[in-house]
């Protein structure tokens, strides 16, 4: 069991908890992730650890609460514990040797690119962070990221907090200006990762992303989470989840997360952990 000792809601679907989970925290690095279940009838779901206190012995989670188990971890409270962890699962991101890097998170994303720019920033990295948003409802970390790097720049798709556009304008417009990148670290939606990847792969720059593919088992064994990359099949959770923007097959990757979309939209949850299944079987025939 692992207790959440502390719960913070940044706005009416996003969560961030604090986990007593010692030998996680000792052992996580930025870029890792964990798959938890709240109980024993829940599913399993990944999450990138989104912080880690090794003195503390705890790590933090952000997600929203948009299907029946992240409804089921948003109802747990303080004091309340989550029945399984499992981790640190993953590749650490490849953080180390870089001067000047700019992180661009997208959405939810900024909780797993949060970490990165931290990280980068607490070893001398000069860090330039681009987080987008839909509005400023939705801004999460604000203060956390400002906290952690050079130059912050928050950008809303309405313009609602007074900075409207694209995380790929506000890119574009300092590498425009002069600014110059060892890497761009892209974090969020799929179609925002790949059109990062098209502009840094214009400008020469090489760029992380961390994939988001269906995924179940965590260790390569159910074949769920494959992506392609450089014309060759990888699995998110043991090869990644970052690979090289410039090599993934984005257009693939989006279709693939979008195969059960009306199962996990609509009331057939049941029907929609029977597909995943059948999927595991005939993957590891």
């Amino acid at each position: 069991m692992f207790r959440i000792v502390k719960k913070n809601i940044l706005n009416e679907t996003t969560d961030h908890i604090t986990v007593e989970a010692p030998l996680i925290a000792n052992k996580a690095k930025p870029g890792q992730f964990i798959i938890l279940r709240t109980d024993e009838k829940s599913e399993r779901i990944p999450l990138t650890i989104a912080g880690y206190d090794k003195e503390q012995g705890t790590i933090s989670l952000i997600y929203q609460k948009i299907g029946h188990s992240t409804k089921a971890l948003g109802a747990l409270m303080e004091g309340d514990a989550i029945l399984d962890l499992a981790g640190p699962l993953g590749k650490p991101t490849a953080l180390d040797g870089y001067t000047k890097v700019a992180v661009v998170g997208g959405g939810l994303g900024c909780a797993i690119a949060y970490p990165q720019a931290k990280y980068l920033f607490d070893h001398g990295c000069d860090v330039t962070v681009f987080a987008g948003f839909r509005s400023r409802e939705h801004i999460i970390l604000e203060q956390e990221m400002k906290a952690c790097c050079s130059h912050l720049h928050v950008l809303t798709d309405d313009g609602s907090n007074g900075n409207k556009g694209l995380v790929t304008d506000g890119l574009r417009g300092c590498i425009q200006q002069g600014e110059t990148y060892e890497l761009v670290i892209a974090i969020g939606p799929p179609m925002m990762m790949k059109f990062v990847s098209l502009l840094t792969k214009d400008f020469g720059i090489k760029t992380f992303v961390s994939m988001n593919p269906i995924m179940i088992d965590g260790t390569g064994m159910c074949g769920c989470c494959r992506v392609t990359v450089g014309g060759k099949i990888k699995f998110a959770c043991v090869d990644g989840p970052d690979f090289d923007g410039h090599a993934v097959d984005f257009d693939e990757l989006m279709r693939r997360n979008r195969m059960y979309l009306a199962q996990e939209r609509g009331p057939g949850r049941d029907e929609h952990c029977n597909l995943l299944k059948q999927s595991v079987t005939i993957t590891q025939d």
